[in-house]
This record gives C-alpha cells, sequence and structure tokens, in this order.
C-alpha cells in the first residue's frame, strides 16, 4: 500500500491509486495528458503506482520513463512543466486521464502539443495558434544546439560558435536593422527574407549564452498568461 500522497486535499474527482488496475499491463497504465483549459491533448506517457503518488503529491505530472527505467517528472530539466489539475480514469480502471495546466511547450520541438494538429477549445485560443509551420523552429533551435556540441567542419554555425558572442551579438544586430529598413523600403519577399536571417541568428546567440529558444517562449508564455 503506498503512502498518503498528501497532507492537501486532492482535486476535485481525482482518482486514487488503489481503485485502478495495475495488474493488466505489467504495473503500467497510459496517461493521456490533456490541456485543462483548452483541452488540447498535449501528450501520453506511462504511469506506475509511484509516478500516480509522486503526481499527486507534488502537483506536478510524473511519469514511469520506460527508456531511463525511472520516475520522470516532465519538465524536469527545460523547466516545462504539467501542472496538475485532476486525474481521471477510464470504466475500466486501466488507463489515466491527466488534466494538467502547461507551463511552456509540452513538445520538445516546442510546440504546444506532442500531436502538431491536436485541435483545442476555439474559446482558449484567443493568442495566435502555433502551427506546424512554426513548430519547425523547434527543430532549428535543436540543430543549432547540435551545431553549438559538435561544431562540424565546414558550418556556418560553427563558425558563428567559434567567432565569440560579441560577433553573433554585432550579427543579430546587424541582422535587426536590415529588417527594420526591408519593413518600410522593400518588398514582403525582401523582408520575409530578412526577417528569416535575424530569427537564426537570434537563436544561435541564445545558444552562444547557454540559453534556448523555448526559453524565450516560456517568457512569452508566462506574460500572456498573467
Amino acid at each position: 500500500m503506498s503512502s498518503p500522497v498528501s497532507a492537501a486535499p486532492l482535486p476535485g474527482g481525482t482518482v486514487l491509486p488503489e481503485v485502478l488496475d495495475w495488474s493488466k499491463t505489467d504495473g503500467l497504465l497510459p496517461a493521456i495528458v490533456q490541456d485543462a483549459d483548452s483541452l488540447r491533448v498535449l501528450m501520453v506517457g506511462y504511469m506506475d503506482r509511484d509516478a500516480l503518488v509522486a503526481t499527486l503529491h507534488k502537483r506536478l505530472v510524473t511519469f514511469y520513463s520506460r527508456s531511463k527505467r525511472r520516475l520522470w517528472t516532465k519538465g524536469e530539466t527545460s523547466g516545462h512543466v504539467l501542472e496538475l489539475v485532476g486525474v481521471q480514469t477510464d470504466c475500466d480502471s486501466d488507463a489515466l486521464l491527466v488534466l494538467a495546466r502547461p507551463r511552456g511547450p509540452t513538445c520538445h520541438l516546442l510546440r504546444p502539443s506532442c500531436f502538431p494538429d491536436a485541435p483545442a477549445r476555439a474559446e482558449a485560443d484567443a493568442a495566435p495558434a502555433v502551427t506546424a509551420e512554426v513548430g519547425f523552429l523547434g527543430e532549428l533551435d535543436a540543430l543549432v544546439a547540435t551545431r553549438a556540441r559538435e561544431r562540424p567542419e565546414g558550418s556556418y554555425t560553427t563558425r558563428l560558435f567559434e567567432s565569440g558572442v560579441r560577433r553573433i551579438a554585432q550579427k543579430v544586430g546587424e541582422e535587426g536593422v536590415e529588417t527594420a529598413l526591408a519593413g518600410v523600403a522593400q518588398n514582403d519577399a525582401q523582408l520575409l527574407g530578412e526577417a528569416a536571417d535575424l530569427v537564426y541568428h537570434l537563436v544561435v546567440l541564445l545558444h552562444s549564452r547557454g540559453l534556448s529558444l523555448a526559453d524565450a517562449v516560456d517568457v512569452l508564455e508566462q506574460r500572456h498568461r498573467r
């Protein structure tokens, strides 16, 4: 029998570990995570009894990682945690629906959901939707992070990193000025080209300081939620 999960009251309707059927799948239950506000499906993971107890105790969604073979709290590295709202079970008590409020993008590609086209309730989407195209920024962010670690020869990104943070910052400034000028004096294609250069060099600058685009997105989301 697991120890009490917390002295604080549990969210209304939240299921306790004792009522679940842990025997069907070797002690692991699929856990579907849903945004409590927009109702968008965010991700799917697996929970064992200890993961569910940890989730209820910490109020942060925690899974059992089959690859790491240990408990894993979503966002323990990135800071993009899932704050627990409640946990429900299906009619057979062998699957979980976890309602949570995400703090930052859920997907490692900086998308709100690991399912890029997952629908959300319209009234919860007053801010512009993050589309699959914007999700490419996550791929760019990951690529720049790889370049920062591996420094492959012949790569422009490698040359930027090796030039130092001052030079990278200078490039961001130059691209910012060129983007502004294109905005008032050039056509749409030229503006988009300069904007793309600016975004790319900004991502490189962030990684040169040990940061990432995800960190900047997290700041934007925090401002939006105030």
